[in-house]
């Protein structure tokens, strides 16, 4: 056996610890997560928007993509190479043929309408991209997102570049293939494997740089990875069963005949959809479950009392040398979902009790006021009691409105 170098060790090292940390991973609490947030924040209701605004938006979409193609005849067979690419890949095959066919109709003749049906298309599909925006900024509990120019003038990059991109790298795969073809004879299921990374590789590219980019918060590359690799395992068995379904169980072809193509449309749109946001879930929480952290949203109180731990911990760092925490390290220093630890922190900084420094590589916070000066009152409103006629006398036999914030840190 030969010995084993610096060179490949390194390697082994480290798929050996991708293994431990695949096998340690808390599986049982990841699934009771993505089942309590798609209760608790109606995630199916939200797929089900996303997918009439998606199907609304298609045409438009579709109808941008043909513009910069024919604005650049070069481009041709990149569009050929795409629309290939979105037949075979996202779509079953047993509905993708007739969809394609349909929208590529409709968004050749939504080309010839004025100046003004082009903007309407346009505000169209942008309406789809901030929509996309809203929500997974509302799964990060991002209570501020990104000013609007900002996003219009990225997602219009992104809806006018990234076919253009996709269809390059698309066209030059396939170029590659027709060029050897004594080795596509000679190796077929091999060329057909790296075909099928390739195509399973963009996917995870396209979704990890979703959750990477669109929220407006800092997301780490290998938690938006963890949610990318997630929906494209599950764009694959979805395909793959509804695909089958439809082929086992002519239901929708015998209710519907012809017109059977749109239910299953929709049906996959949905399904589509609930894949991306159970995904965005998993990257998002991927701190809180990495650190095994147990979630008492519900318990009374939690949020003051997780106020209470962040300004003392911030009034602890402000008179040594950091002078600040990052969020990250409020949460590993209380074992609490950084999601949860944003939210109190936005409270706080609401209150203009806290400030966000911008430094590189993300965000540090900082204790702004003196509780030895500061009144507990606007803490108890804002996070615990909320001030009315009712809890007036034992807001005043407590002494609430007497109470600093030093007293209870």
């Amino acid at each position: 056996m030969p010995p084993v170098t610096s060179e490949r060790r390194p390697w082994r090292i480290r798929a050996w610890r991708a293994l431990v940390a695949l096998c340690r991973w808390p599986w049982i609490d990841t699934l009771r997560t993505l089942r309590d947030r798609f209760r608790d924040d109606r995630l199916g209701l939200t797929a089900s928007s996303l997918t009439f605004t998606t199907l609304i938006a298609l045409v438009p979409l579709v109808t941008v993509m043909l513009a910069v193609f024919s604005a650049f005849p070069i481009f041709s067979s990149f569009q050929i190479s795409l629309e290939k690419y979105f037949l075979q890949t996202l779509v079953p095959d047993n509905i993708a043929k007739p969809v394609l066919t349909a929208v590529t109709q409709f968004a050749r003749q939504a080309t010839k309408l004025g100046s003004l049906g082009l903007v309407v298309l346009l505000l169209t599909a942008l309406a789809l991209m901030l929509t996309i925006d809203r929500t997974l900024n509302g799964i990060w509990r991002v209570r501020r997102p990104r000013p609007i120019a900002q996003r219009v003038l990225v997602y219009w990059a992104a809806i006018t570049l990234g076919p253009l991109v996709l269809g390059v790298s698309l066209s030059m795969s396939s170029y590659a293939i027709s060029s050897s073809r004594g080795l596509v004879g000679a190796m077929p299921d091999t060329v057909n494997l790296m075909l099928n990374l390739l195509e399973f590789g963009l996917q995870v590219a396209a979704v990890t740089g979703l959750f990477h980019y669109v929220p407006n918060t800092d997301v780490r590359w290998r938690h938006a990875l963890a949610g990318g690799l997630f929906c494209a395992l599950g764009f694959e068995v979805a395909k793959k069963v509804l695909g089958l379904y439809v082929s086992l169980v002519p239901t929708y072809s015998t209710m519907y005949g012809a017109f059977a193509t749109l239910p299953i449309l929709l049906l996959w749109m949905y399904i589509g959809w609930v894949i991306v946001l159970l995904g965005a879930v998993i990257a998002a929480h991927a701190p809180s479950l990495s650190m095994r952290i147990v979630r008492r949203v519900g318990v009374p109180g939690h949020q003051f009392s997780l106020a209470l731990a962040v300004l003392r911990l911030l009034s602890e760092a402000h008179g040594d040398q950091r002078h600040g925490l990052t969020l990250r390290q409020l949460a590993e220093a209380l074992s609490t979902d950084p999601l949860l630890v944003e939210t109190v922190v936005d409270a706080l900084v609401a209150l203009d009790w806290v400030g966000r420094l911008e430094e590189e590589g993300g965000q540090r916070h900082v204790l702004l006021v003196d509780p030895q000066r500061t009144a507990l009152q606007p803490l108890v409103d804002e996070l615990l009691l909320t001030p009315d006629p009712v809890t007036a006398t034992f807001r005043r036999q407590v002494g609430v409105d007497e109470m600093r914030l030093g007293q209870v840190l």
